[in-house]
C-alpha cells in the first residue's frame, strides 16, 4: 500500500519523459560545428509567473576544450548582459575582442551567462555546469537584481525567504511530474482567479507595488540572500580552483530621481534627501553631493539598484575567498562630472551607455593583467593603450544596434516605475522609426524578429545599395555573435566577391576555414591565389575543394592555370578535360584547351 502512490508517480514520470512532457532544463545545447551555448529557454528554470521569459545572450564555446583555448564565463544580470545593447553591447564583447587582439595564438571564448530579471539563485543554479566546463576565470557584476529577480525576496517569483525551499524547488524541476504540477496549479488559478499576465517591460511586470524600505525586515533578506548564495558561488570556484574577479555596482546617482520615497523606520524620505544633494551639488560640495546621492539611492524603496550595503558584502567576500574586487562604482565616479556618476555613463537608472560599458570591460582587463590572469601564448606586443584603442575602434556594433538600444530605453522610460502609466500611443509611433534600419530594430522590439535576423536583413538592404562599408560592418558584428556559423563567412565572401573586393573576401574565407573546410570556401581561396601568383597555396586550395566537390568545372579550370604556371601541360590538359566533360560548352576552357595541346605537342 505504501508502494502504490510511489509506483505511480514512478510510471507517471516515465510516461511524462517518453511524450516530451516540459522541460529537461540541460544546461548547455549545441549549436553546431562542435560547439555549445547556453540553453536559450533555461530561464523557464526560474520564472513560474511569467510566459515571456528573458533569454541569454547566446555566446558559444567549444564542446570539447581545445589545448591553446583561453575560457571566461561571465555571471551577472541584465547590466551584465548589456542592456540595452545585448547581446553585442556588453562588457564581455570588449574582453573577448581584446583578449582576441592581444593574443592571437589563444582561442579566446567568453560566454556570457547573464539575462535581465534573474539574480543569485540562478547564477548558484548554474555555477556548477559552468565548473565543468573548464573556464580559466570566472568574471562576476551581479546585484541589482537581488530583490526583484526571480526568486528574490521582492518579487513576484518568489517563494518566500527560505534558501532552503528556494533549492529544493530548483531540485524538483528537473523532474517532469513536478512540472506538469506546477503548470496545473498556475492554469488553474488563473482561471479561477481570472488573473492575466499584466503588460509592460519586465521590469515593471515583476515589482510593480513591491516596496522595500530601508532597514526592513526584507530589506535585511535580500542582504542575507545575497551573501549567501554569492559565497556559495565563490566557495564552488575555490574548491575547484577557479580564479573569480568580482565588481562593485555602479548606477546613476545624479539623474535617477528616486522612484518610490516613503517614511518608515526612522529614516528621511528619499526625495527630501536627492533635494539636499542636489542643493550641495550646487554649492561645490562635492563630498556632501556625493554621500547624499547615494543615500537617497538607498532609501528609494523601490530596490532595482543596489543598496550601498551590497557592495559592502561584495567587498568582504573578495577578501574571504581571496578574490580580487574591482570598485567599479568608484571608476564610475571618477570619470565623471563633478565625480557623481549620472547620464554621462548611464541609459537609465542603472545600465551604463556603451562607453561605460566598454569601461567596465576595461577594468575587468587590467586587473586579470595585474594579477597575471591573461592568456599563457605569446602576447602581440603592443602596449595597453593602442590594444585599447584598436579594441574600441574594431568593436563590433552597427547602426541597427543602437537603434534597438534607443528604442529598449524608450520603452523602458515609457512604463512603470519611470511613468504611472504608459502613453497609449503605439509604440511604432512613441519609438519615432523612420527608415528601415529603424523597422528592422522595431521588428526586434516587438519580437516579430530575432536579432539575428534582422542583422542579415540589414546587411542584405545594405548589399543591394552596394553600400559594402556599412555591409562589412552589419556582417563582422554577426560574426562576433556567432563565429562557428560558416554561413556567415560564406555569405559575406560572395558579396565582396561579386564587387571586385577579392582582398576583404580573401579574409573571411580564411576564417571560415579555420572552422570547417568546404567547396566553395577552398574553391575561391584557391582562385584568388592564383590571381595573386601565389601557385603553391592556390594548388593546395584547388586540390583540397575537389576532395569535397570534384564537379565543379571551375575548380578544374583554375587547376589547370596552376599547372601552368607550374609548366606541367600535361597535367593542365587532364584538368581541362575534367572541366570540359562536366561542362562541354564551356568557352574559356575550349580556348585553353587548344593552347594546350599545343604546348604539350
Amino acid at each position: 500500500m505504501v508502494l502504490i502512490p510511489v509506483l505511480f508517480f514512478v510510471l507517471l514520470e516515465m510516461v511524462l519523459r517518453v511524450f516530451n512532457y516540459g522541460d529537461g532544463f540541460a544546461q548547455w545545447t549545441s549549436y553546431g560545428n562542435g560547439t555549445l551555448k547556453l540553453n536559450p529557454d533555461i530561464a523557464r528554470k526560474y520564472f513560474y509567473s511569467i510566459r515571456n521569459i528573458p533569454h541569454p545572450d547566446g555566446d558559444t564555446f567549444d564542446e570539447i576544450k581545445m589545448p591553446d583555448s583561453f575560457r571566461i564565463f561571465v555571471l551577472g544580470e541584465s547590466a551584465a548582459a548589456g542592456y540595452p545593447f545585448l547581446p553585442n553591447g556588453a562588457f564581455s564583447r570588449y574582453l573577448q575582442q581584446r583578449l582576441s587582439l592581444a593574443f592571437p595564438a589563444s582561442k579566446i571564448e567568453v560566454v556570457n551567462c547573464a539575462m535581465t530579471a534573474i539574480n543569485s539563485f540562478a547564477m548558484r543554479d548554474m555555477m556548477p555546469g559552468i565548473l565543468k566546463e573548464k573556464p580559466d576565470l570566472i568574471v562576476i557584476y551581479a546585484g541589482n537584481n537581488e530583490y526583484y529577480g526571480s526568486l528574490g525576496v521582492g518579487s513576484m517569483e518568489s517563494f518566500g525567504t527560505s534558501r532552503a525551499m528556494v533549492d529544493m524547488v530548483l531540485y524538483l524541476e528537473r523532474f517532469r511530474t513536478f512540472q506538469l504540477l506546477r503548470n496545473l496549479m498556475r492554469d488553474i488559478g488563473g482561471i479561477f482567479l481570472k488573473q492575466q499576465e499584466p503588460s509592460g517591460t519586465l521590469m515593471s511586470r515583476i515589482a510593480r507595488d513591491q516596496y522595500i524600505g530601508l532597514g526592513s525586515k526584507i530589506y535585511n533578506e535580500g542582504i542575507e540572500q545575497f551573501e549567501g548564495n554569492m559565497g556559495d558561488i565563490l566557495e564552488m570556484a575555490s574548491e575547484r580552483h577557479v580564479p573569480v574577479i568580482l565588481g562593485t555596482l555602479a548606477c546613476n546617482l545624479k539623474d535617477q530621481y528616486p522612484f518610490i520615497s516613503i517614511a518608515e523606520h526612522g529614516f528621511p524620505r528619499a526625495d527630501s534627501v536627492f533635494r539636499q544633494a542636489n542643493r550641495a551639488l550646487a554649492g561645490k560640495d562635492l563630498d556632501a553631493a556625493d554621500s547624499l546621492f547615494r543615500y537617497a539611492k538607498d532609501l528609494d524603496a523601490l530596490r532595482f539598484r543596489a543598496p550601498s550595503e551590497l557592495n559592502d558584502v561584495i567587498e568582504s567576500l573578495g577578501i574571504k575567498f581571496h578574490d580580487p574586487v574591482i570598485k567599479i562604482d568608484s571608476a564610475f565616479d571618477a570619470m565623471s562630472p563633478d565625480h557623481v556618476v549620472g547620464d554621462n555613463l548611464m541609459s537609465d537608472h542603472l545600465h551604463p551607455t556603451l562607453y561605460g560599458y566598454r569601461l567596465i570591460g576595461k577594468l575587468y582587463y587590467d586587473e586579470m593583467e595585474q594579477k597575471g590572469l591573461l592568456p599563457k601564448s605569446r602576447p602581440l606586443g603592443i602596449n595597453d593603450g593602442e590594444q585599447d584603442s584598436l579594441t574600441i575602434a574594431k568593436f563590433a556594433f552597427c547602426p541597427l544596434d543602437s537603434v534597438i538600444g534607443d528604442f529598449r530605453i524608450k520603452l523602458l522610460k515609457n512604463d512603470w516605475p519611470f511613468v504611472e502609466k504608459d502613453d497609449e500611443a503605439s509604440k511604432y509611433t512613441l519609438l519615432g522609426a523612420k527608415n528601415y534600419i529603424d523597422s528592422l530594430a522595431y521588428e526586434v522590439i516587438e519580437e516579430r524578429n530575432d536579432w539575428a535576423t534582422a542583422h542579415r536583413e540589414a546587411a542584405r538592404w545594405y548589399a543591394e545599395r552596394s553600400d559594402l562599408t556599412s555591409f562589412v560592418r552589419v556582417m563582422n558584428v554577426l560574426i562576433a555573435q556567432y563565429p562557428s556559423t560558416v554561413e556567415n563567412y560564406d555569405y559575406a565572401a560572395d558579396v565582396l566577391m561579386k564587387s571586385k573586393q577579392f582582398d576583404a573576401a580573401y579574409d573571411y574565407l580564411k576564417k571560415r576555414n579555420g572552422i570547417a573546410h568546404s567547396a566553395y570556401s577552398d574553391k575561391w581561396l584557391g582562385a584568388i591565389d592564383l590571381n595573386e601568383k601565389r601557385i603553391s597555396s592556390a594548388k593546395d586550395y584547388l586540390c583540397e575543394s575537389i576532395k569535397y566537390d570534384n564537379s565543379d568545372p571551375q575548380v578544374w579550370y583554375n587547376l589547370a592555370g596552376v599547372y601552368i604556371a607550374e609548366k606541367d601541360f600535361q597535367d593542365a590538359l587532364q584538368s581541362i578535360n575534367m572541366a570540359l566533360s562536366l561542362l562541354p560548352n564551356y568557352s574559356s576552357a575550349i580556348a585553353l584547351k587548344e593552347q594546350l595541346i599545343k604546348a604539350v605537342k
